[in-house]
This record gives C-alpha cells, sequence and structure tokens, in this order.
C-alpha cells in the first residue's frame, strides 16, 4: 500500500494543516482584541477608582495585569509571524498562546472579584456588562480554537455567578440565573463558531487536494497524449514509407503494356494508395502538432500571391463544379509561418470548394491597424448550430454518416483548429444551413517587405531528356520502385542508402 493510500498518515497530515491554520488565525485576529480589552479595562478600573468604588492601587494592579497579558500577546505574535515556523510546530506556539488566554481570563476573575458588589447592583451591572462584552466580542478572537476561548471566558464570568448568589440586592436570583443562562450557551456559540471554522478548513484542504490530485492527473493525460502522438507520428511515417513505394510502382506499373480490365484494377489501386497516402498524411499532421514537436516560424507572407496561388489549385475542381471561385486581390503581409498558414488557408478553400453545389467560393481580406482578416465566403449547404463544435473533431463530417472518401476524410477542420492556435491565429466562422458558411483567420498585420519565394521548377524540354539520376532513400522499396519509375522514362539510375554507399 502506498503512503498516500494509507489512512493514518493522512489524518495525522491533515490535522497538522488544520491546527496550523487555527494557530495562524489566534495570531492574526488576536492584536485587535487584547488591545480593545485592555483599553476597555483600563477605562473601567479608572472610572470605579474615581468614583471611589474601587481602591486605587487595586485598579493599577488589574489594568497592570491585563495590559501586561496583552504586551504578552502581542509580543508572542510578533515573534510568531517573525518566525514562520512550518506546520508541524503549531504545539508549541499554540500552547503559549492558550496558557497567555487563561491567565489572562484569571486577571478578568480577579477584576470581578475585587470590582463587583454584592451590595450595589449598579456596580455589579456596570463590571457585569464589560466582562460580558469582552467575552462576547472575543469569540471571533480566541473562537477558532475553543479551549483557548473557554480558558479565558469562564473564569471571567464565573465570579459573577457566585456574586450574585450571594448579593441582597432585589431580583438577585434572575441576575445569577441570567449569568448561568450566559455561561452555559456562551461555550455553545462558540463551539459552532471554532467548529464552522475546522469544517471550513478541511473544506479547503479537500478542495486542494482534489485540484492537485486533478494536476496530476492532467499531467499524466498529458504526457501519455504526446506519448500516443510521438508513436502514432513515427507509426504514420513508418507506414507511409511503403505506401509511397506502392504508389511508385503503381507508376511504373502504368507504363507496361495491358488491357483495359488491367488498367481499371490499377486505376482502382491507385485510388486507394492515394486514399491511404492522404490518411497518413493528414494523421501525421495532428500527430506531430498534438505531440508538440511543430515550431511556427513566423515571417513576412504576402498574403495576395498566397491565395492567388490557392485559388488556381482548386480552380479546377471549382470549373468542374461549375462553382464560380473568385479571389480578391490584397496587397498586404502578415507576419506568420508561411507553410501552417498555407495549410489553413488550403484547407478552408478546399472545403468551401467541396461542400458548395451552386454559386461561389469568395476568398478576400479584411484590414485594420495590427490584423489582417483572410475570410473565405462560400453558398454552400451551411451547418446547423448544434454541429458548430463537432466539426472541429477528428473523422467528424456534416453529411457523411456513411464515411464516404471521395467526400473527405473529416480531418481538414481538425487541423485547422490546431494550426490556428499553433500560430496564435484567431479563428471563426458563422454558418447558416442552405445559405453557406464563412470562416475567416486572422494574422498580425507586417509592414516588412515578404522575402521573395523560390520558383517553382518548370519542367520544360530539358525534363524530357535522358540521362542518369542518383537517389538516396534508405527504405530499400522506395529505391526500387523509383529505379523502375524512372528507368520506364529511360533515365539509368543509381540508387543507394547514404551518401557513401552512393559515392
Amino acid at each position: 500500500m502506498n503512503a498516500e493510500d494509507d489512512p493514518a498518515p493522512n489524518v495525522a497530515r491533515r490535522l497538522d494543516q488544520i491546527r496550523t491554520e487555527q494557530t495562524r488565525a489566534l495570531f492574526r485576529n488576536c492584536p485587535v482584541g487584547v488591545i480593545s480589552a485592555s483599553v476597555v479595562a483600563t477605562a473601567l478600573a479608572v472610572g470605579l477608582a474615581s468614583a471611589a468604588r474601587l481602591q486605587g492601587a487595586r485598579a493599577e494592579i488589574w489594568s497592570a495585569t491585563i495590559i501586561g497579558c496583552a504586551v504578552a500577546h502581542i509580543s508572542l505574535c510578533n515573534l510568531y509571524w517573525r518566525a514562520q515556523p512550518p506546520d508541524r510546530a503549531w504545539r508549541g506556539w499554540l500552547g503559549m498562546f492558550t496558557v497567555i488566554a487563561g491567565l489572562e481570563g484569571l486577571g478578568w476573575c480577579a477584576g470581578a472579584v475585587w470590582m463587583g458588589s454584592t451590595h450595589d447592583l449598579t456596580q455589579e451591572l456596570m463590571v457585569l456588562l464589560v466582562a460580558s462584552a469582552v467575552t462576547s466580542g472575543c469569540v471571533s478572537v480566541f473562537g477558532p480554537f475553543l479551549p483557548t476561548y473557554l480558558l479565558f471566558m469562564v473564569p471571567a464570568i464565573a465570579p459573577h455567578v457566585a456574586i450574585a448568589l450571594n448579593a441582597d440586592y432585589p431580583y438577585h436570583n434572575l441576575l445569577a440565573g441570567l449569568e448561568i443562562a450566559y455561561l452555559a450557551l456562551m461555550p455553545l456559540i462558540a463551539r459552532g463558531f471554532s467548529r464552522q471554522f475546522v469544517e471550513g478548513l478541511r473544506l479547503r484542504f479537500e478542495n486542494e487536494d482534489l485540484a492537485r490530485d486533478l494536476r496530476r492527473q492532467k499531467e499524466l493525460a498529458e504526457q501519455a497524449n504526446r506519448a500516443k502522438s510521438s508513436f502514432l507520428a513515427a507509426a504514420s511515417h513508418d507506414l507511409r514509407q511503403p505506401v509511397h513505394a506502392l504508389g511508385l510502382f503503381i507508376g511504373a506499373l502504368r507504363a507496361r503494356a495491358m488491357d483495359d480490365e488491367a488498367r481499371l484494377l490499377v486505376d482502382h489501386i491507385d485510388g486507394s494508395v492515394t486514399a491511404m497516402d492522404g490518411l497518413f498524411a493528414a494523421l501525421l499532421d495532428i500527430s506531430k502538432l498534438d505531440a508538440g514537436v511543430v515550431t511556427p516560424q513566423n515571417e513576412a507572407v504576402a498574403i495576395g500571391g498566397l491565395l492567388k496561388r490557392l485559388c488556381a489549385d482548386h480552380a479546377e475542381e471549382a470549373a468542374l463544379k461549375g462553382v464560380a471561385l473568385r479571389v480578391v486581390d490584397c496587397s498586404a503581409s502578415v507576419f506568420s509561418d508561411p507553410f501552417l498558414l498555407e495549410r489553413i488557408i488550403r484547407n478552408i478553400i478546399s472545403n468551401a470548394v467541396r461542400y458548395t453545389d451552386t454559386g461561389r467560393v469568395l476568398i478576400g481580406c479584411r484590414r485594420t491597424a495590427e490584423v489582417i482578416s483572410i475570410d473565405v465566403w462560400d453558398t454552400g449547404r451551411g451547418i446547423a448550430e448544434d454541429q458548430n463544435a463537432l466539426i472541429f473533431q477528428e473523422f467528424y463530417q456534416v453529411g457523411n454518416p456513411e464515411r464516404d472518401r471521395s467526400k473527405g476524410l473529416g480531418l481538414g477542420l481538425a487541423i485547422v483548429q490546431r494550426m490556428s492556435t499553433l500560430i496564435d491565429g484567431r479563428l471563426m466562422f458563422r454558418s447558416r444551413p442552405g445559405y453557406g458558411s464563412m470562416f475567416r483567420v486572422q494574422a498580425p498585420r507586417c509592414a516588412d517587405e515578404p522575402k521573395l519565394a523560390v520558383a517553382d521548377f518548370a519542367l520544360g524540354a530539358a525534363a524530357t531528356r535522358c540521362g542518369t539520376v542518383l537517389i538516396i532513400d534508405d527504405e530499400l522499396a522506395i529505391q526500387e520502385a523509383m529505379t523502375r519509375l524512372l528507368s520506364s522514362w529511360g533515365h539509368g539510375v543509381i540508387a543507394a542508402g547514404s551518401l557513401d554507399e552512393l559515392m
């Protein structure tokens, strides 16, 4: 059994925590309470001495006793807050504090004996009023720890009961009964206050333990998620290698003479391989993003050229569906990762074209002083409000319960959301079923000139010449597939697993 599962250490630890907080509450509330009590006590002693109802010497001794207890309490408080003792050191400090409170209660006991009267009801009521006010007010000062309060309150009030029982003024028995009731009820009130205080502490510590356990479980879950994502990234990468080789073999096979039925089979195999490669690519993207291995490389990106290129990539698909695809020219630049930003916008445009049956898709920008908003509007099917949160989940697709691969994989928006978070780009959308959708990506505006993009390599006449091609790849299947494909195009091929092997 683990130490954390053993109830005995947990009970002891909880007791230490509660007693420590009770001690801190006593030391925190003490100065104001004892100073107020000493001021009231001194005023009472001086008043009675001035009216010749109390001997001057007794008044001085009693005032000095109460003030001395207050000074002792305040000095102990200063020592406590300077020492900042650990949780397990509460016993000594709480014991010293309770002893001083008991001595202060004995001081008020002496005051009751010296100042109380069995013959003068007015004087007795005056002294009793002060004593009861002080003991009532000290519930909030000494109440967090019940024994401390009882050691102060009982000696301060009990002598007045004896005085009332032996008095010769009218209604002394009634006064004694009221004092007995007060003496019985105040400990109950203080007990209730102390229990409430302790229960509040217990709930607080339980909440702290739950929060601590929740953080620990969250960390474990995040570690497991990162481990899963790392494994998935590695597995997806390794699985893509044979799929890539299979695609190359299919390319080499197409160059062979075959009948129409065989060519149809090759086409079906090629479609399946393409779908599998797309799935692995999407899973690899998601796993890399979840594993935290993708780091944005921000730079100035010209939005206009990027949008035109993406629009051109989807123009043929839109034309086949009879959907107008239009981009509004934009001369602004944003500060972002060009690769991640392109992937985000490409996925949004791809979804817009795929799910728009009639009408148009419009792409444009909105500028403010600090951000550029890239909007993609479509007149497609739209998204119901109850599905707004679901569309960003993996493999969720609106209107594709049969999981038709021709309608996509349901991973595009999941990747978009992760990449948007990674580049600190705000992603928003609104949609209405039957009217279309609008997706918006915001990126910081950049005043710097974007770097010149590397020109795409144009396949011209040079691509038709035959020559020797050197291939380096650590996968034997890819070496073999590339060799067969390039050889079928008339090239000589030298393949190797490393540069040293090639040399």
